[in-house]
């Protein structure tokens, strides 16, 4: 089903972020993602008459979510948190409307679009990560 996308279950910034960095997702791949992502999102909410009215404001502006282009803790939290701010919306809102075949063919588009951010990552490879210790929140 749906287990394996970065917003299911209990996600929050953080758990969106250690998805990026299991796939080793610089800023240019998460961005790649997120916007597949919010494409996608975009489309379904406009072509559903119930969800265009309840949540197509959302879509008016050039940034989606609450935390749009806010960073958190150390510097690269911002696309994890506007994933999840996203997440949200699909998990809340579409995700239950969905049948089977339809999930199946939206598990088939993430994998396409793991494949086109990992394809960025190559070419944009994420910087390593600063050693500053066991306290990594601090």
């Amino acid at each position: 089903m749906s287990g394996h996308f970065p917003f299911s279950g209990k996600a929050n910034r953080v758990s969106v972020f250690a998805f990026f960095e299991a796939h080793d997702w610089g800023l240019e791949a998460q961005e790649k993602y997120f916007e597949a992502w919010y494409q996608w999102t975009k489309d379904y909410v406009m072509n559903d008459a119930d969800l265009k009215a309840a949540k197509g404001v959302l879509f008016s502006s050039d940034h989606f979510g609450t935390h749009a282009d806010h960073d958190f803790h150390l510097h690269g939290y911002a696309v994890a948190t506007r994933m999840l701010d996203l997440g949200e919306t699909i998990k809340g809102s579409i995700l239950p409307k969905l049948d089977h075949d339809m999930l199946h063919a939206l598990e088939h588009d993430h994998e396409e679009w793991i494949a086109a951010a990992n394809a960025v990552a190559a070419n944009h490879p994420r910087p390593e990560a600063p050693e500053i210790g066991r306290y990594r929140h601090v």
